[in-house]
């Protein structure tokens, strides 16, 4: 590895010790959905967020809660000591990127046959202290 690759790969690493990240892969809902949910706490505190998320009647919004819980729980681990609520946290980043899609077939009249796409998505949440900014 050359000095400015190495160099880039320490600034990486030192800003990424503010924050905190989860990520689900595979989530069985198709990435549209995912993000109708994940528009609705993208840039929110996460008292907000949460309340967001658990009055939400979407099914995507049950798991995005967990990943948003699990990571507060990272972010706990990183800054031992401090307590999550009181240290001004909000949802910096959401991405839902497309997963892998499995192919299903399903039966058609007069012998054809439909293909049944069941989509999945992969999800990171990264969460920051609005202090850090």
């Amino acid at each position: 590895m050359g000095v400015r690759k190495r160099n880039s790969a320490e600034n990486r690493k030192e800003a990424n010790k503010s924050i905190a990240f989860a990520k689900l892969n595979n989530c069985p809902t198709a990435p549209r959905k995912m993000r109708l949910v994940a528009d609705l706490v993208r840039g929110k505190d996460i008292m907000t967020a949460i309340n967001y998320l658990k009055f939400n009647p979407k099914a995507a919004s049950k798991d995005l809660e967990k990943l948003l819980f699990s990571a507060i729980s990272n972010w706990e681990q990183k800054n031992e000591g401090q307590d999550p609520y009181s240290a001004d946290l909000y949802v910096k980043e959401v991405k839902v990127d497309g997963g892998r899609t499995l192919k299903r077939i399903q039966a058609a009249p007069q012998g054809r046959a439909h293909r049944i796409r069941k989509r999945s998505n992969h999800v990171t949440v990264v969460i920051d202290s609005k202090n850090n900014i």
